[in-house]
C-alpha cells in the first residue's frame, strides 16, 4: 500500500477557510431569503383562501341552478 501524501499547511488552511466562508455565506443568504419566503407563503395562503371561497360559491350556485324543475 502507498503511504499517504503529506498535504501542505497552506492547502489545508485554504480548504478550511473556503469551508468556513461557505458556511458564513450560506447563513447570510438564508437570513436574507427567509423573510421573503415567509411573505410569499403568507400571500399564497391568502390567495388560496380566496380561491377556495370562490370555488365554494361557484359550487353552491351550480347546485342551486341544477335543482330546477325546468330540466
Amino acid at each position: 500500500m502507498v503511504p499517504p501524501v503529506v498535504v501542505s499547511p497552506l492547502i489545508k488552511t485554504t480548504r478550511w477557510s473556503a469551508l468556513l466562508l461557505g458556511m458564513i455565506y450560506g447563513r447570510q443568504r438564508f437570513n436574507y431569503l427567509k423573510p421573503i419566503a415567509e411573505e410569499e407563503r403568507r400571500i399564497e395562503e391568502a390567495e388560496k383562501a380566496a380561491r377556495e371561497e370562490q370555488e365554494r360559491i361557484y359550487k353552491q350556485l351550480s347546485e342551486a341552478n341544477a335543482d330546477t324543475i325546468l330540466k
